[in-house]
């Protein structure tokens, strides 16, 4: 289903915010990838955890910025992050959710009334998503949103610095350009440090670990053309492979690829 499509279904008018129909889209039953979805409009990854370990999260998330820049954060119990979208609800505003017990994904939910806790924090991390519209912006092509698929995402050999049970490899995105593209996509994504800033790593991906880069570990691939070289940005699914990692009892995150949809504007993030 589409946003416009579930946006109708609802009987939202069309005069709100595109974030917060997308929201409500969410909702009524929207469950696909929200790239090039509300534009203009800064997407977040989400971090769902206990509060017993909500602290040494959120000094994970310090010591590694780059894949895990933090945006927004709840109260112990709270559904709502009032800074980052009106009458947004943590529970229901994203349109797929990984439940996950022990290390390893039990479910995969539209929603997660059932599952909500009063012990529970949710983490919002700047997603890669809200600097696509700057290249986009710069004539730049976004070979993913072009065929309408996921952003393919890798495991790497990157360590993160650990902080208490949190360690583990950085996951990184993927987007393909011409080598005169990439360096304009350097210079462009390095205005947005709250969405994961400049790349990590160009070409080879055998350095960074990625053995078939046909094959992410999230996401979909996409087609690196014989002209072109791979890009590879921090990512904020890198708290679930931590989360693997570490093999906690029990989180929450977003699907990868299908994000929060905050009411900031990618252009207040912009630091030049």
């Amino acid at each position: 289903m589409t946003v416009f499509v579930a946006v109708q279904q609802a009987g939202y008018t069309d005069t709100m915010l595109p974030s917060r129909e997308a929201r409500l889209a969410c909702r009524n039953g929207m469950a696909s990838s929200t790239a090039g979805v509300a534009n203009g409009f800064v997407q977040g990854n989400l971090a769902i955890l206990p509060e017993k370990l909500a602290g040494a999260f959120h000094r994970f998330c310090q010591l590694n910025p780059k894949p895990c820049p933090i945006i927004g954060m709840s109260e112990v119990g709270d559904v709502s992050i009032p800074a980052l979208g009106l009458d947004l609800d943590i529970r229901t505003d994203v349109p797929r959710y990984r439940v996950w017990r022990d290390g390893e994904v039990v479910e995969e939910p539209t929603d997660i009334m059932q599952h909500w806790r009063d012990d529970l924090v949710a983490f919002v991390l700047g997603c890669s998503f809200s600097f696509e519209e700057a290249l986009m912006d710069e004539g730049l092509p976004i070979r993913h949103i072009e065929r309408n698929v996921r952003v393919p995402m890798y495991r790497t050999n990157i360590a993160c610095r650990p902080a208490g049970p949190f360690a583990g490899p950085m996951v990184v995105s993927m987007r393909p350009f011409k080598p005169a593209d990439a360096i304009r996509a350097v210079q462009v994504t390095s205005r947005f440090p709250s969405v994961h800033g400049a790349p990590v790593h160009l070409g080879h991906p055998h350095l960074i670990g990625i053995d078939d880069i046909a094959k992410p570990d999230y996401g979909d691939p996409v087609q690196v053309e014989a002209d072109e070289i791979p890009v590879f940005w921090a990512c904020g699914v890198t708290p679930q492979a931590v989360i693997a990692s570490a093999k906690l009892p029990f989180a929450i995150t977003h699907a990868p690829g299908l994000m929060l949809i905050t009411d900031l504007r990618n252009k207040q993030l912009a630091v030049l």
